[in-house]
């Protein structure tokens, strides 16, 4: 068993602060598998003093030498792929097959921002025409300084991606806390930031939970930018503790997000990627087309098709190959779903797949994957975001009542349209409430696109330019030419 008790600052690994050392639990064996610290106070203040120590020399490379440390995160990531594949399975959950699509999105990423740090210098300088004789304006992008990142549990690798290879290409120096629930996989960044001989301070990780070094780095005056994503709870205090000293904030926060089946789709096709947008790593994404919407003439159809796909799901091992499903990431999060359900049983929701239609492997945090039909919108399954593989499904009569009830949510993260015409399909999605809306098709992330939600799911987006643009601050100089 592995005992996470060192804290990685200014490129070296150093007791910890912390007193308390938490539980890193294998959600499928339910073993006990490491110990992490809980961190400290005094933990976050190190890091920030190292971060700051740093800012200056790092800040000071160009862009293109910043390029050539994020291409080497990317080849060191994929020289570990087979290693931290399997520290994902075992620690979130994840089936084989996307923790390798998860490592082959970081990679990507990385290889992104290189290229966008490159062209970061040919931008540094350009001239702003504002009309008047005689007067010259130039743009710069700075860094936005010392950043502190907070990263979910449930796609470590991916995530941390996507806050540590802009805020590195935009020049700024990192505090990096990787969730307590799924350390593992993260702790590779550490080392490989020693491999590639980061600058001593660049890249600082902290172990530890809310309490021992979310809220300290928080509140930390030497922080300049915080970037979350987590739930809507632990965000909103991210947001008062950087108001307190008005530090800039990007917030990817929750989602209910809606899947609508217009009437032209072909049933099957669309059951394929209705399926995709709710159960990949067991609907723990929050993204998840977690509200079917679908018309009322092709809804038993649509029904049918899904409960066959459901019934046709192999649940278990997560490092077994053919494994399409795996637990819940740990124990609480199966008892906060579990919870749900108990709610559904009391509002009476019909079930069309559900804990009564299969047997589950005997061991694991596994729940069964769940579509209830019909459900009505004042339900808070219909409603709140769940964070499992729970599907709910209601009609609509046509187009007006399809983009009423998916537009209707505190959240607008992503949603999907699918129609057997492409261009009818866009003409809805333009009407959506939504950063990301696919058509016709699965869930694509990619890094030259943004990422991020309208209302409650977020402030700011992170990938594609806007990615970059977080972590830099714009600043003009403005005079006689």
């Amino acid at each position: 068993m592995q005992r996470l008790d060192h804290q990685f600052i200014d490129n070296r690994w150093v007791p910890s602060k912390g007193s308390r050392l938490l539980a890193v639990t294998d959600p499928y064996r339910e073993e006990i598998i490491a110990e992490v610290t809980a961190g400290d106070a005094a933990d976050v203040a190190a890091a920030v003093a190292a971060a700051r120590r740093a800012l200056p020399t790092w800040l000071a490379l160009s862009g293109a030498e910043r390029a050539r440390y994020l291409e080497g995160f990317a080849e060191a990531l994929i020289r570990r792929r087979d290693e931290l594949t399997y520290l994902s399975s075992t620690n979130n959950g994840k089936v084989l097959a996307e923790t390798r699509i998860d490592l082959d999105d970081a990679v990507a990423c990385y290889r992104y921002y290189a290229e966008q740090a490159r062209a970061l210098d040919a931008r540094q300088g350009e001239r702003v025409d504002v009309g008047m004789d005689g007067v010259e304006v130039r743009c710069y992008h700075d860094p936005a300084g010392v950043v502190g990142l907070i990263t979910p549990w449930n796609f470590p690798l991916v995530t941390s991606a996507w806050k540590l290879a802009p805020a590195l290409a935009a020049g700024c120096c990192v505090v990096l806390k990787p969730s307590e629930v799924t350390p593992l996989p993260e702790r590779a960044l550490a080392e490989i930031a020693q491999e590639i001989a980061l600058p001593p301070g660049v890249l600082n990780l902290l172990f530890g939970d809310g309490e021992g070094v979310g809220a300290p780095l928080s509140q930390h005056p030497g922080v300049d930018k915080l970037s979350f994503t987590g739930s809507n709870r632990i965000g909103e205090s991210v947001m008062r503790a950087a108001a307190a000293c008005t530090k800039g904030i990007s917030l990817e926060l929750g989602g209910k997000s809606p899947i609508i089946v217009l009437e032209d789709a072909d049933p099957e096709q669309a059951a394929d990627w209705v399926m995709a947008g709710i159960y990949f790593n067991a609907g723990q994404i929050c993204s998840a087309t977690s509200r079917l919407l679908v018309h009322e003439s092709l809804a038993e159809s649509l029904y049918a098709a899904l409960a066959r796909r459901i019934d046709a799901l192999t649940l278990g091992d997560p490092l077994e190959e053919g494994t399409q499903m795996g637990p819940l990431t740990s124990m609480r999060q199966r008892d906060a779903v579990m919870q749900y359900l108990a709610v559904a049983q009391q509002e009476g929701l019909v079930a069309v797949r559900d804990a009564s239609h299969r047997e589950l492997p005997r061991q694991g945090f596994f729940l069964a994957p769940t579509l209830y039909r019909d459900v009505p919108t004042t339900s808070r399954l219909w409603r709140e975001e769940i964070f499992g593989p729970v599907l709910c499904a209601r009609r609509f009569s046509d187009e007006e009542d399809a983009i009423t009830q998916a537009n209707d949510s505190d959240y607008g993260l992503a949603a999907t349209v699918i129609s057997g015409d492409a261009a009818r399909a866009r003409r809805l999605g333009r009407q959506l409430q939504a950063g990301s809306i696919w058509i016709n098709s699965e869930q694509l992330v990619l890094p030259q696109t943004g990422w991020g939600g309208f209302k409650r799911s977020g402030i700011g987006r992170e990938l594609g330019p806007w990615g970059l643009a977080a972590y830099l601050e714009v600043k003009h100089l403005i005079g006689t030419s």
